[in-house]
């Protein structure tokens, strides 16, 4: 009796078991069930950007463009041409003196010509022509020549050229080959050449930049400004495009600066806002001078300081 009573007391327990786990498997999947059903957030997808992020990354990249292309503000290259000398060295006077100077804020793009037999003080030198500042240095340092011409311009301008540029003149020749050649367009007969258009070669257009008229050097400077302009202008043509590697390949091989490469769009940007027609061209002239002749005999220009601190004060040092 007792057995039996023990056997279905267990059962009785197993049953309930049973019915207990039963139970909490249909909570269970109840549970689950209503889980399921409830709407679950939309994910964003990761690859989307929001708008927000756009703006401000396109805000960012603007400032960036414009604080690449105003700073700095000023800036001032030496471009220096120098004569013929003995094996492709840079041993040698430097024949063309030019000033460049870019002002981004204005915006304004200035060319000073400097004439070779300008009578200055040369630092460590004494007085001289200032032509002869890059030889002497040169001649007794490789590289130092530019540096001392720069230092030549501050002392006596009151200008500080933060780059040079130093070119021999049968480099100007290659340049222009490179391009297939070179169009000026002049509005009265000089260097050669009547008014006109005119295609010149490499060679003809070293001629004409070098080419004197008269007893002085003021017709040949502004020859070298009507071909820098020039070259400009045919490099800024479609058509000149396909050439545009030769021609800065044979640039980077017969060209020496310190100026670094970032500075060159920089330069492209402000020249094409101003239009190179609009490029501020000066010249220190006949009027800026007094011819005068040395002890030893040479035939100088005596600088007119009055006039000529005149001309640099509105091209170099003019407000924003």
């Amino acid at each position: 009796m007792i057995k039996v009573c023990v056997q279905i007391h267990c059962i009785s327990l197993n049953y309930n078991l049973i019915n207990m786990n039963q139970i909490r498997s249909h909570q269970t999947s109840i549970s689950n069930a209503r889980t399921s059903n409830r709407k679950q957030p939309k994910r964003r997808s990761a690859g989307l950007i929001p708008c927000g992020s756009i703006l401000i990354l396109s805000l960012c990249c603007l400032s960036t463009l414009a604080l690449y292309s105003l700073v700095p503000v000023k800036t001032t290259v030496l471009f220096l041409g120098i004569d013929y000398a003995p094996h492709k060295s840079f041993v040698g006077r430097s024949d063309t003196i030019v000033l460049l100077h870019f002002n981004t804020l204005r915006p304004y793009v200035g060319i000073l010509s400097i004439p070779r037999d300008l009578w200055v003080n040369l630092p460590g030198f004494g007085e001289n022509r200032i032509n002869t500042a890059h030889f002497f240095a040169e001649s007794q340092q490789t590289g130092s020549g530019p540096f001392a011409t720069m230092q030549t311009i501050e002392t006596n301008f009151g200008v500080k050229p933060d780059y040079y540029v130093r070119i021999r003149f049968d480099g100007v020749k290659e340049i222009v080959n490179a391009m297939g050649g070179v169009t000026i367009k002049l509005d009265k007969p000089i260097g050669g050449y009547q008014a006109g258009t005119h295609h010149l070669s490499g060679e003809k257009a070293l001629g004409f930049a070098r080419r004197r008229q008269g007893a002085d050097d003021f017709f040949r400077m502004e020859q070298g400004q009507i071909l820098i302009k020039s070259i400009l202008l045919d490099l800024l043509k479609p058509a000149k495009w396909v050439r545009i590697p030769a021609v800065i390949i044979t640039t980077s091989r017969v060209v020496e600066t310190n100026l670094p490469l970032w500075q060159l769009p920089r330069f492209g940007i402000l020249i094409l806002r101003v239009g190179i027609q609009n490029i501020d061209s000066r010249i220190i002239d006949r009027t800026m001078t007094t011819p005068y002749t040395t002890d030893q005999g040479a035939s100088v220009l005596l600088p007119q300081w009055d006039k000529i601190n005149s001309l640099i004060d509105e091209i170099f040092h003019k407000a924003y």
